[in-house]
């Protein structure tokens, strides 16, 4: 107990346990022991010292942390004179595995509403021997288990890709324990990770052969430490807010950075892939968003009967096709490998090639068998989910006093219909018509209204978790393009640079919502204009600024601005919201 960090006390009963609770400030974390316990110490690891949980316990044993601390004096007033006495009157029973006085107010606490997580132990062993048998029987048991290699088994990601799998996690599980005994944090590793992706995009940016096999390698040992981070966490069950937020924030960091270094590179050679750069940025971050709508569409979903998933089970129970179909998405692992590998032998553009068609081949296939499990499962969406879409959208002022005042089309498709009807009005004009013209502002304006009519009901309908990723398609395409056809120097980097920041936002909306702390606020939302004000306000620059470098000029400085207030107003709230420790295993995408 000591070495976990507990001061440790010995209680002759309840009530002297309770006097003894009395004393410990009331920001501390506390724990009860029965005296019998015989376990591996990973074990008391993980029911006591896991931070994500106000409340834990494994047979004899039970912590709280100070949130759950009332709910545990209320158990011990209820439980006082258990000991050697049964269970008292109006006490639930507790399991006949844990009949001990901490399983008993585990059992009490959950019985008066204050959960108490009962992590999975495995092979470890965690038991209170009432005998000489049962106590010599569990010893054997714990000498008979490394509880180390448990450790260092579970600290990898149980559902990861086949590269990381196989040629990352053998050995970065080590690395994670290196880090540990030396008291590194995650949130040092990812910072260590971030900085050497950043210096690999540097050395792409140098456009030469050996900066490109430079990028390539440090790439590599990048991804390397990103792995690191999460197997440290898991290995000393150092999980926390802030390192779940800059984990993934800091993975689409390093990999749009890493784009730029590579646009950078090539225009040192004479090449200009910036449109390609930038295309390759849209479609990532479209996939991810279809990802996370989906999934906070059916996060809490009820009655979901879908053959399709049934389909995609029966799948599972055969070995190969779980890896076949895990790098066929082509996960993070086996993009940042395939980048690295790229660059170091071809030359940017063809990484972009390879990136847009694997890319896209991959959102053509989750996406379709998305599809296919929304349109043949029978579930009722909640309120949640709806109001998760609904923040998702990311719909400013125009949008809004659409939705409020406009009219609500009824239909059960209606929703993902309009908005691709608005979108792909914006797209084709942004396509088709001259930069500069003022039917791009009319498209415009003619998104705008439809995605205010397609968010004026709940999001409840089975393809509505479409709606967030078209009008980031929208959003998206509409200022690639008209960098793209407006022929002025830089203003496809300071497209990107835009692209960039809305994104950032967006990637921050999803992570408060999965953290349980909900969408930023409004007045964020509504100072950089949501989705439909940012593409009205880029599509009347480019018909204002038409001539020399007046539109990069405006698109940087719409850049500056947005990155600006997303980034103070973001990083106040990841440092003081005081939300609850998480941990992410997230998508391998």
């Amino acid at each position: 107990m000591r070495s976990l960090g507990f001061d440790v006390q010995v209680a002759a009963d309840v009530t002297e346990a309770a006097r003894l609770l009395s004393a410990v400030p009331a920001d501390h974390r506390v724990a009860l022991v029965d005296p019998r316990f015989v376990g591996h110490v990973h074990a008391l690891r993980l029911g006591l010292t896991d931070p994500r949980f106000p409340a834990a316990t494994v047979p004899g044993a039970l912590t709280a942390q100070p949130e759950a601390r009332p709910a545990l004096v209320r158990a011990l007033d209820t439980t006082a004179g258990a000991v050697g006495a049964g269970v008292p009157t109006g006490v639930p029973t507790a399991p006949v595995t844990d009949r001990t006085v901490p399983g008993r107010l585990a059992v009490t606490m959950d019985a008066e509403g204050t959960s108490v997580q009962r992590p999975e132990l495995g092979s470890l062993v965690a038991a209170v021997p009432t005998d000489a048998p049962a106590r010599a029987e569990a010893e054997s048991a714990l000498a008979s288990v490394d509880d180390e290699a448990v450790r260092l088994r579970s600290a990898v990601k149980a559902h990861d890709g086949f590269f990381t799998t196989f040629f990352i996690s053998p050995y970065s599980r080590y690395i994670a324990r290196w880090c540990a005994r030396r008291g590194l944090t995650p949130n040092q590793v990812t910072t260590a990770s971030l900085l050497t992706a950043l210096i690999a995009a540097g050395s792409a940016a140098t456009g030469t052969r050996g900066g490109y096999v430079a990028a390539g390698v440090l790439l590599l040992f990048s991804f390397v430490l990103d792995c690191t981070d999460g197997q440290l966490a898991r290995y000393s069950l150092q999980y926390s807010t802030m390192g779940a937020w800059l984990d993934a924030t800091f993975d689409r960091a390093k990999e749009y950075a890493y784009y730029a270094g590579l646009a950078l590179g090539a225009a040192r050679g004479g090449d200009d892939v910036w449109a390609l750069a930038l295309g390759a940025m849209v479609l990532q971050a479209c996939r991810h968003v279809i990802d996370f709508s989906f999934n906070e569409a059916n996060h809490d979903a009820v009655a979901n009967s879908s053959p399709t998933a049934a389909l995609s089970d029966r799948l599972d129970s055969v070995g190969w096709t779980v890896w076949a179909r895990r790098m066929i998405v082509l996960p993070i692992g086996e993009r940042w490998a395939m980048i690295a590998v790229l660059t170091a032998v071809t030359t940017p553009r063809i990484v972009f090639y390879a990136l847009l068609v694997g890319c896209a081949f991959a959102a053509c296939y989750t996406t379709a068998g998305r599809l296919l499990r929304s349109l043949t499962r029978r579930a009722e969406r909640t309120d949640r989910a709806a109001q998760a879409l609904a923040d998702l959208a990311d719909s400013g002022p125009v949008a809004q006093l659409v939705a409020a005042h406009g009219p609500r089309i009824p239909g059960t498709w209606s929703a993902p219909v309009i908005a691709l009807v608005g979108a792909g009005a914006l797209i084709a004009a942004a396509l088709q018509q001259p930069f500069g013209s003022r039917q791009m502002i009319f498209a415009a304006v003619f998104y705008a209204i439809c995605s205010g009519v397609a968010v004026a009901r709940p999001l409840k309908g089975a393809l509505d978790w479409l709606v967030p990723p078209i009008f980031r398609a929208a959003e998206y395409c509409t200022v690639l393009i008209l960098a793209a056809r407006s022929d002025v120097p830089g203003a496809l980097p300071a497209a990107f640079g835009l692209v960039s920041a809305v994104a950032y936002h967006h990637y921050d909306t999803v992570y408060r919502i999965r953290g349980g702390t909900g969408a930023p606020p409004q007045w964020l939302v509504r100072t950089i204009g949501g989705h439909e004000g940012r593409t009205l306000v880029v599509t009347v620059l480019a018909a204002v600024f038409t001539q020399h470098s007046a539109f990069t000029v405006a698109l940087t400085t719409l850049a500056v601005a947005v990155a600006l207030v997303v980034l103070v107003e973001s990083i106040r709230f990841w440092v003081s919201s005081g939300a609850p420790a998480v941990h992410d295993e997230g998508e391998p995408a």
